[in-house]
Parts: structure tokens; C-alpha cells; sequence
């Protein structure tokens, strides 16, 4: 069997390994005010598309300067863009295209990736306050024939430090979405291949980022609510934060118009293309059911993702106590890496970079990010100034020629705007 490329994922092990401030601040330095950016292959429309918000005419300037050098630099076909303050709109635009000849707007719809993970997070915060679940209840509350059950807790889930094995980086996982990209996953065939990956470590010794947690935890709030977990989605999350564009789909890779499309060159490793860029397919609607729990695969758009990105970096819908919980730094100085390499995502958590429930700790940012299928996306909020920053783009074919440009290029992207908006509050570097 060959050995599979991983796919791209939406990845907090790379944020807390290599968060680089210094590709954000030369995305800003350099910016030259150009108007177009060209790879070679494709010339990148330049010219915002549907921009709106109440920036001043200088802080517009660098956000624009911002983006267009994040186009050309990472070799961007498109990049939808919001930033607010206290939720009134400070810039939101687009640019590039989504097909050839289809310009990027903001009212496209793309997946949402991990930030399922931060709904999870959220959505049991507010059952905790309820007195529904607490974060110390043992696994084996709900299922008791699970690994390790009796000694992983609720809150090991949720902050990454169960041990178990992600299914993501399994052979069978990556072997099967590189053979093919449509299959539907259930949660009971994930949870297989994560089970039957090595223990990472024992329970609550270490740190490592892992997407059958997540599953998992779907699971236990179908129990603990007697819903399903789309309906829960949607009476914890969807509804309560009145997120218009966001849902589920029925559960199927449906995305809904407008879309911004993805375009990869991921298989190409696997299928042995050279050069990689030779390979470039639509991802747009590839089957993301193995992203995480059914019924928590999202899709969204630019506007959704920001508002909840606020309310959840605020607190504003749980009480001081779990929005502590979620959000503040208790895991800096805790965690190594595993010098056996059983476990590859294990690390120390730092000031700079460190995990909550749910959400993606760089410095006062709370944040989240996903890569997957030729499309990234970040978003943060920063509690101090109230400011929310988001982005979501996908790739031309040269950009797939430095997987590690690929890897950097929504966080980058995310911090160069928001240096752009607010000079000196960008998020901190490792």
C-alpha cells in the first residue's frame, strides 16, 4: 500500500508549532499598492468585489494593501474577507474569482471546517450552566465500552488531552479520501480507525490535537439532549447566535449558492504527479463527513462565521465561569512532544499559542482555522478592542507548489489584516 499524504486539516497542532507573525507583518510591509497579481498561469482580479464598512480612508487602504499582497504572495484565485468592532462592520469584500470568470463576493457560502469543534465547545459551556453535564463526568457515562472511558472526562475531550489516536493521520482515513474524495463517513467508522490508532498517551498527561475527540463529544450531546446532533446545532447554536447561512445540509456535501469553489492539487503525492500543480481538481464538493461529528459539518459564510466567532470570544451567551473555562490559558506550560514520535501533534502550550474548548488560544486572540479540499479559512476575536477578523480563501495551481506556503496561508492571511486594521494588536508570534 502506498503511504498516503495527509490531507489538509483544519490543524490546531500547526498553529501551536508554528504561529508566524513575521509572514503576516511581511504581507503588510510589503505591500505596494498594485493592482493585480499574477502566478504565471492565471491573472487575479485586483478590484474588491461588494466592499462595504465604515473603515476610515487610511486603515481601508492597508486592509486593501493587505489583501492584495496575501493574494500574490500565496497565489490566492480568492479571498473573502469581514473584520468588525463591537459587530458593526469596519471592511468586508472580496477578491479574485471563484470560477473563471465568476468574481468572489461576500455572500458566498463555504464549509466551516473545525469550527465545529468551537460550536461543541460552546454548546456544552451552555449545558454545563444548565447543570445538564459537567466537565468532570466520565466517558463512561454514556459509553462505557469506549477506550479508556472510566478515566477520560469530558473536559479531556474537549481540550485535547484524551490520548486517543486521531483518525485523521490513520493510513485507512488517508488512503481511503485519496481513492475517493465522496465517500460518506459515519461517526461509528471514524471512531473505529481512531480507536484502533496507538494510545497517544495516558489520559490528561499530555497534549495532542485530535479529531475523535470531537466526534466523540457529538455523540455524548445526542445522549445528553435525546436530539440528534443537527437539531442540537441548531437549538444551541444556529438559533440562539442567529446565524442566517449556516447548517448542515441534510447531513450531504451540498453547499449552497452562491459558492466559493475550491480547487486542489492534494492528491497529487498520493497519485505521484509531477510537478504537483500538474493536478489540479475542483474540491468543492468533496464529501467533508469525515471533518467531524455528522450532523456538526457546516457550511456557512463570512458574515455567520464572524458573528459567532464574536459571541463566543465575548462570552456573552455563558456565564464568567465557563467563558473562563473556554477561553483563558489554562493549559500554557502544560504538554510535551513525544520524543517516540508515537505522537506527532503532541506539544508544549505556550502564551503565544495554547488550546481552550473548542478554540484556537494565540495570545488575547480566540481563534479557529481549516484547510481542507483547496479552501482555508480563519477567524479570531480579540476581547480587549471587540475586534473579529475573518477570512476564507481557496488557490491558484502554482500556490500547491510549497505545501508549508499552503499550510501558513489563512493564518498569515488573518493576522495581516488584522495588523491592517488595528496596528499592533495583531496576534503574537512564536
Amino acid at each position: 500500500m502506498r503511504a498516503a499524504r495527509r490531507p489538509h486539516t483544519a490543524s490546531a497542532a500547526r498553529w501551536l508549532g508554528a504561529v508566524t507573525l513575521a509572514s503576516a507583518a511581511a504581507l503588510v510591509a510589503g505591500c505596494s499598492g498594485g493592482t493585480s497579481a499574477e502566478d504565471g498561469r492565471t491573472a487575479v482580479r485586483a478590484s474588491t468585489s461588494g466592499a462595504s464598512g465604515n473603515a476610515d480612508a487610511q486603515t481601508t487602504s492597508r486592509i486593501e494593501q493587505a489583501a492584495r499582497q496575501a493574494m500574490q504572495t500565496y497565489k490566492l484565485k480568492s479571498l473573502i474577507m469581514r473584520i468588525t468592532v463591537d459587530g458593526q462592520d469596519v471592511y468586508t469584500g472580496a477578491l479574485g474569482e471563484s470560477m473563471t470568470g465568476v468574481p468572489a463576493t461576500p455572500a458566498m457560502h463555504f464549509r466551516t471546517g473545525a469550527r465545529a469543534f468551537t460550536y461543541i465547545g460552546q454548546t456544552f459551556a451552555q449545558l454545563v450552566d444548565a447543570e445538564k453535564v459537567s466537565l468532570d463526568d466520565p466517558l463512561a457515562t454514556w459509553f462505557p465500552d469506549y477506550p479508556r472511558a472510566d478515566q477520560i472526562t469530558i473536559k479531556n475531550l474537549l481540550n485535547m488531552t484524551s490520548g486517543y489516536a486521531d483518525y485523521v493521520y490513520q493510513p485507512e482515513l488517508g488512503d481511503s479520501l485519496n481513492e475517493d474524495p465522496y465517500r460518506q463517513w459515519t461517526n461509528d467508522e471514524l471512531l473505529a480507525i481512531g480507536f484502533n490508532g496507538p494510545e497517544q498517551f495516558a489520559p490528561g498527561t499530555n497534549w495532542g490535537y485530535s479529531h475523535t475527540n470531537y466526534v466523540i463529544l457529538g455523540q455524548v450531546l445526542e445522549k445528553v439532549t435525546g436530539k440528534p446532533m443537527a437539531e442540537v446545532m441548531d437549538e444551541y447554536i444556529i438559533g440562539p447566535m442567529n446565524l442566517t447561512a449556516t447548517g448542515s445540509n441534510a447531513d450531504t456535501p451540498a453547499i449552497p449558492e452562491p459558492v466559493q469553489h475550491s480547487f486542489t492539487s492534494e492528491r497529487a503525492d498520493y497519485f505521484k504527479v509531477e510537478p504537483r500543480q500538474a493536478l489540479y481538481e475542483e474540491g468543492t464538493f468533496w464529501n467533508p463527513s469525515w471533518t467531524t461529528a455528522n450532523g456538526a459539518v457546516q457550511t456557512t459564510d463570512i458574515y455567520d462565521m464572524t458573528t459567532s466567532i464574536q459571541i463566543v470570544g465575548s462570552g456573552s451567551q455563558v456565564s464568567p465561569q465557563m467563558y473562563a473555562a473556554q477561553t483563558a490559558p489554562n493549559l500554557v506550560g502544560f504538554g510535551a512532544k513525544d520524543p517516540t514520535g508515537v505522537c506527532s501533534s503532541c506539544r508544549p502550550n505556550t502564551a503565544a499559542a495554547s488550546y481552550g474548548l473548542g478554540v484556537i488560544l494565540l495570545g488575547p486572540w480566540i481563534t479557529q482555522t481549516k484547510s481542507f479540499a483547496g479552501a482555508a479559512a480563519s477567524t479570531g476575536y480579540l476581547p480587549a478592542d471587540k475586534l473579529a477578523v475573518s477570512v476564507s480563501m481557496t488557490y491558484l495551481p502554482d500556490a500547491f507548489a510549497d505545501g508549508d506556503a499552503i499550510n501558513n496561508s489563512s493564518r498569515a492571511t488573518f493576522a495581516a489584516l488584522a495588523e491592517a486594521a488595528a496596528p499592533g494588536k495583531a496576534p503574537p508570534g512564536q
